[in-house]
Order: structure tokens, then C-alpha cells, then sequence
């Protein structure tokens, strides 16, 4: 009999596009090294636009979206890699053209495993998830750049979702002053638990009138891309720094060189799915020790499959504030 567990998948169809809770068997999954039984998982903008037909970002049909997986291992043809593991993965082709983490059960290649730092449940690790590894990368790129807590405040860009949450609870535990940019006036709370002292409304962050403006901040983590990104780079101190990750304020940055020649403004891009493996298991170390954020209950809600749907809506709309994670066993 045909193992047979439940997943969360989107298709196209001859009647249109459907997605939803489904039945799969093990034999639907991929022929790769290593079977994990996912426990979490997490929910983040790319898996929205993954899960819609419009989104552009799934290249098989059917797909299993998510990601982010983290679980136990049940099966591995590898050596390194043993049954009763607690593993992570992420990014990479999962949730895009490899089946994802919306499923009770995975396959995926050995080189995509992170073992489970000593410090972390699966449950935390997927509370952080993508986006918490995109913080950290972030955040380790200010730190190498030179900027200490000591030099002035630094800003965060979209700074209740995802990324953004996460890398306010990063540099505050590091002991940053941290500003956040938000459209959310109601955020001041959520924000002020994770650690930020100074709220910005995002509409002032769009004026983008002269592209050197008077110095604010000492490196940014930027979420958003777009105007935002260019005036950020407008304020930044001399000899400071961003972390761009994201773009959904748009892809174009209308800004010029000065920022770059006359005050040595340093652009950092943040590419998190394609780390180097063993970049990426370090990374995951840094997270279970100095970089682990603080506050993540704060930034937690907690779906199953079935509500799975409404959260993958809300966070396209720009409606999440802090991390939807996914619970794949009971």
C-alpha cells in the first residue's frame, strides 16, 4: 500500500487555477537523498506569490509551495546525514521547481540539509525561517562593513514583516539603536517588544526630491527597494552602509551616484536562496547563538494546512505583521 500523507498544493488546470489541501503519495515527491518528516514550516511572500497564478514564480505544475521546511529525518542514502536528524532547509529550488515545505513529507538533496543548531526547535527555527536567515545575512554584512553599536543608529525598511521584524530583534539584541520604517501606524507596539526605540512613518522615507540629504542613520537593512531604498541612500552617513533585500515598494531605484562617491555609501544585495551550503550551516550557528533574535513569541502565528489559504492572501497584501508559521504534525 502507497504511503499517502497531506500537502498543501497549487496548479494549473484546464478549468482555471487551484490550490488547496490534498491527499499526495510518497512516490509523488522527488527521488532525492534525503526523506524528512516535516513538522514546520512558514509562510512567506515569495510562497504567496508561488501559490498564485499571476505570481510568476512556480515552475512545476502541480506544486507543493513552502520554501522553508524543518523537521526530522526519516530516510538518507548519505552519509553525514542520519535518521532522527532535526534538519532545516530553505531556498535554493524548493518551493519554486522542487516540492516544498507544505507537506507532512519531503524529499530533497543532501546538499540542501542544515542540521538543527544546538539552541533551536524546529518550531523556532521555521519562526525565523527565510526571512530570519535574510536578516542575519543582512545584519552580518553591516557588521563586517565595520558598523558598531556605537555609531550611530541604524534604520530598518518594512520593518513588520518578515525580514524586516526579524532584523530589528537581531541588531537590538547586539545592542543597536534601531529606527523602523513602517506604513502602520498601529505597529508602534509590536515594534517598540522587538526592540526599536524610534518609529519613522514610511511616507517619509519616499522623498526622493535631492539624492544627498542630512546624514540619519549609520547602515540600514532595507525591505522594501523602490524609492524607499534611494532615500535611505540619500541619509546614510559617511562611509555607511545597506542591506537590500527586498522590492516590493518596486525594483527601480531612482537615486544617482553621489550618495556612492561623495559620502563612500556602500549597496550590500542580499541573494539568500543560492548561499553556499556551508555558508549557509554557519549562518544557522550565528542565528542559534549571537544573531538569535529576541521576542519571537511576540512575532508568532501559528496555521495548519486549512488556514494555510488565508495566510498565503494576507501576507500578498502587505497584511502580516511579524511571521506566520506553519504546523505540519500535531
Amino acid at each position: 500500500m502507497v504511503e499517502t500523507f497531506t500537502a498543501f498544493t497549487a496548479e494549473k488546470t484546464d478549468d482555471g487555477y487551484r490550490r488547496g489541501v490534498t491527499e499526495m503519495g510518497i512516490d509523488d515527491l522527488p527521488a532525492d537523498d534525503v526523506v524528512v518528516d516535516v513538522e514546520w514550516s512558514s509562510v512567506n511572500y515569495k510562497d504567496a506569490l508561488a501559490a498564485t497564478e499571476k505570481g510568476r514564480v512556480a515552475r512545476i505544475s502541480p506544486l507543493v509551495p513552502g520554501v522553508d521546511l524543518a523537521g526530522t529525518v526519516r530516510e538518507s542514502n548519505v552519509e553525514g546525514v542520519r535518521p532522527g536528524d532535526a534538519v532545516i532547509a530553505h531556498g535554493y529550488d524548493l518551493g519554486v521547481s522542487h516540492h516544498g515545505g507544505y507537506a507532512q513529507v519531503a524529499r530533497v538533496p543532501a546538499e540542501w540539509i542544515v542540521p538543527l543548531p544546538e539552541g533551536l526547535t524546529t518550531r523556532e527555527a521555521m519562526l525565523i525561517g527565510t526571512a530570519g536567515y535574510t536578516a542575519a545575512l543582512s545584519v552580518l554584512a553591516l557588521l563586517d562593513h565595520g558598523i558598531t553599536a556605537d555609531a550611530g543608529t541604524v534604520l530598518v525598511t518594512g520593518a513588520t514583516g518578515g525580514v524586516g521584524s526579524m532584523a530589528v530583534a537581531m541588531l537590538a539584541a547586539l545592542g543597536f539603536t534601531v529606527a523602523t520604517g513602517t506604513g502602520k501606524a498601529e505597529a508602534g507596539e509590536f515594534l517598540r517588544r522587538l526592540g526599536a526605540r524610534e518609529i519613522v512613518d514610511r511616507e517619509e522615507l519616499t522623498d526622493v526630491s535631492r539624492p544627498l540629504q542630512s546624514p540619519a542613520w549609520s547602515g540600514a537593512v532595507d525591505a522594501v527597494g523602490g524609492a524607499t531604498l534611494a532615500h535611505v541612500l540619500a541619509r546614510l552617513a559617511q562611509f555607511g552602509a545597506v542591506a537590500a533585500t527586498g522590492n516590493v515598494g518596486g525594483a527601480e531605484v531612482p537615486t544617482t551616484v553621489l550618495p556612492f562617491i561623495l559620502r563612500g555609501v556602500t549597496l550590500y544585495g542580499i541573494d539568500s536562496a543560492n548561499t553556499p551550503i556551508e555558508r549557509r550551516r554557519e549562518v544557522w550557528r550565528r542565528i542559534a547563538t549571537d544573531l538569535k533574535p529576541t521576542g519571537l513569541e511576540a512575532m508568532e502565528q501559528v496555521v495548519d494546512l486549512g488556514g494555510l489559504e488565508r495566510a498565503l492572501d494576507e501576507i500578498s497584501r502587505g497584511g502580516v505583521t511579524g511571521r506566520y508559521v506553519v504546523q505540519l504534525r500535531g
